[in-house]
């Protein structure tokens, strides 16, 4: 099936994914676009005017691009267990002078609003919504306004209801992923279906077009893909080290650390599963974490930023797919490129 991202300019089948919390930048998304692929804004953790800021900057140097939302799909924390799981950790942001004892439960929808509006009221030519099925009259108004509207997807039941929502297209997102599943039910640790398997289960149940992501790290896992019937691939991990990136320093490291030899699906961070390499505080909190996105992802950001700062790697959560090994720093031009060799 032919995707129509390639409507937008996109003439190769490899497409950056949204990296929310810093790694995705403008230039990342230019970069992408230019080597005939195309990348997406990571609107999450940001607010609208900071997100418009992003896509003036994309805009102005003329390329196709998409912009990726957090769709609201909280997963309120008991009250009890955030105090205890905040008293747990206490030490780790202590260790920063940082109290987080004091610390209220937050349970905000990332500018969900202010966002939605300011993506009909200046319309992008691609939007994705992870976390969440919006609802059917905003992906309507979008696609009213012309932008095609993709929806990250984790299994065929969710597709389902994606494709009857009136989505344009599906990101079939498989458990090798790195950073938060897309998982509508992040509640439950989503099952380890292969790429390939995932998308023969999707195209049975729905007839849009689908795009590849999670785990995708070479020119063969691209090709197999394709050939299980995805249009296009969406890849990130990979991508975490490349020069346009704005991963962190410690991430960065961490990726090339050969003494790094898992990746652990944790909702130590935030409350919700998502992909990490391994390290001391996914050891240590990952069997105690409570499920409550995002009163987590508030409460443990400030350690997080401050770790960042401090070339700290056991207390910030180095997000990464299980094709960690094949992340390069290189131009993100080159590496696309490498990936669509095989085609």
């Amino acid at each position: 099936m032919v995707s129509p991202l390639a409507a937008l300019g996109a003439s190769t089948p490899v497409l950056a994914a949204p990296m929310a919390g810093g790694p995705t930048t403008p230039a990342l998304v230019t970069a992408a676009a230019r080597a005939n692929g195309l990348g997406f804004l990571a609107g999450g953790y940001r607010t609208a005017d900071v997100l418009a800021e992003q896509i003036a900057e994309v805009r102005s140097d003329g390329v196709g691009f998409g912009v990726n939302l957090f769709a609201p799909n909280p997963v309120p924390v008991d009250p009890e267990a955030f105090r205890r799981y905040a008293r747990t950790v206490a030490p780790e942001a202590r260790t920063y002078g940082i109290d987080i004892l004091g610390t209220g439960i937050v349970e905000d929808d990332d500018h969900w609003s202010d966002k939605i509006d300011l993506l009909l009221s200046d319309p992008v030519p691609v939007v994705s919504f992870t976390f969440a099925v919006p609802e059917a009259a905003v992906i309507a108004a979008l696609r009213a306004a012309g932008t095609l509207v993709v929806q990250t997807v984790t299994s065929a039941a969710e597709a389902r209801l994606a494709a009857e929502a009136g989505v344009d297209v599906l990101a079939v997102q498989a458990s090798a992923a790195g950073g938060h599943s897309g998982t509508l039910t992040p509640q439950h640790i989503p099952a380890p279906v292969p790429l390939t398997d995932l998308l023969g289960e999707v195209r049975q149940a729905v007839s849009l077009p689908l795009v590849a992501a999670g785990g995708v790290a070479t020119p063969a896992d691209v090709t197999g893909a394709l050939r299980a019937g995805a249009a296009a691939v969406m890849v990130g991990t990979v991508l975490l080290r490349a020069d346009e990136a704005g991963t962190s320093r410690p991430h960065r490291a961490a990726l090339a650390d050969p003494a790094r030899r898992r990746t652990v699906v944790t909702r130590a961070f935030t409350g919700r599963p998502a992909r990490a390499l391994g390290n001391g505080f996914t050891d240590r909190y990952t069997d105690l974490a409570p499920a409550g996105y995002p009163a987590l992802h508030h409460l443990t950001s400030p350690m997080r930023k401050a770790a960042a700062a401090a070339d700290d790697p056991e207390r910030i959560n180095l997000w990464a797919g299980t094709g960690y090994r094949h992340a390069t720093a290189e131009p993100v031009g080159q590496i696309l490129q490498r990936l669509a060799s095989g085609l």
